[in-house]
């Protein structure tokens, strides 16, 4: 591999390209342009380019059951649409995985209305070029005069949108996320449908352990109400009278809630996390069907 290796590990690997049906154990090179897996009876390169889709702990029928902690990398070789499989030790991927986003990702050129909406109301502010880069738990994107930064822990929700940019109907990511108090919801767009795609599955991969999480979390009927609350009014507010409480009531369910991190305090007073307003926004969703 002439240029610079950015990731290098022994692990097992799979491939469609492959005629074994069980996994080999060799070595996994990442430069910047390919990802080279190797063994003793041959290597498998695989352009970055060429990637579509890179899916964690997730093995396809057809690739056998021997894996564990695995990352799955879909790529097309000419006409047709392949898929690898690569094990290693849940540290390793992890890095492993990132290293990978990373690589594909980095320098992609965008395009971002930020913020598009700040709580429920519509900013107008337009689409602008930048370029985007994944920082540690952080989504950037970097514009000719400074820079978006999406915390990863932050992001409540995304969907996808199709918005009119510079003349022509564009898929959109939306994603929503909290920063300094406020509920944001930033815009971003690109050409290539390709790494718009692999862009959504790593916001997914955050917002999956954020969701995981919150199976744990069971509340009450007045936790949920508290949450709602705190969600529709503002922070002069008193959630007692809101919520026809005693004021030490409150401050007992809010305590509950912060335990759960569905709630933490900010300046003005309690402010919801985003597994907070993840539980909100299910149950507006429940009480509008």
């Amino acid at each position: 591999m002439s240029e610079s290796v950015i990731a290098d590990f022994v692990g097992s690997f799979n491939s469609e390209v492959s005629s074994r049906a069980e996994p080999v154990k060799g070595r996994i090179l990442l430069s910047e342009k390919r990802l080279v897996l190797a063994a003793d009876e041959g290597k498998v390169t695989i352009p970055l380019t060429s990637i579509f889709d890179v899916a964690v702990g997730h093995v396809p029928d057809g690739l056998g059951e021997f894996f564990s902690s695995t990352v799955t990398i879909a790529f097309e070789r000419g006409d047709r649409r392949m898929v690898a499989a690569v094990e290693a030790g849940e540290d390793k991927i992890d890095k492993f995985t990132t290293v990978l986003f990373k690589a594909i990702l980095n320098g992609t050129d965008m395009t971002v209305r930020h913020p598009a909406r700040v709580g429920g109301r519509v900013t107008g502010e337009e689409f602008e070029p930048a370029r985007l880069f994944l920082k540690p738990r952080t989504v950037q994107f970097t514009r000719q005069d400074d820079q978006v930064d999406v915390r990863l822990p932050s992001v409540s929700g995304f969907d996808r949108l199709t918005r009119e940019i510079n003349g022509t109907d564009q898929a959109v990511l939306a994603v929503k996320h909290m920063a300094d108090g406020q509920s944001l919801t930033t815009l971003a767009a690109t050409d290539s449908a390709r790494k718009m795609s692999i862009l959504g599955r790593y916001l997914r991969l955050e917002y999956s352990d954020l969701m995981s999480d919150l199976e744990d979390v069971s509340l009450s009927e007045e936790q949920i109400e508290t949450l709602v609350a705190i969600y529709s009014t503002g922070p002069s507010v008193s959630l007692a009278a809101v919520l026809g409480q005693d004021a030490s009531q409150v401050s007992m369910i809010l305590n509950d809630l912060q335990t759960d991190e569905l709630v933490a305090d900010g300046e003005d007073g309690p402010t919801l996390t985003p597994k907070g307003r993840v539980v909100v926004s299910n149950h507006l969703e429940d009480v509008n069907e």
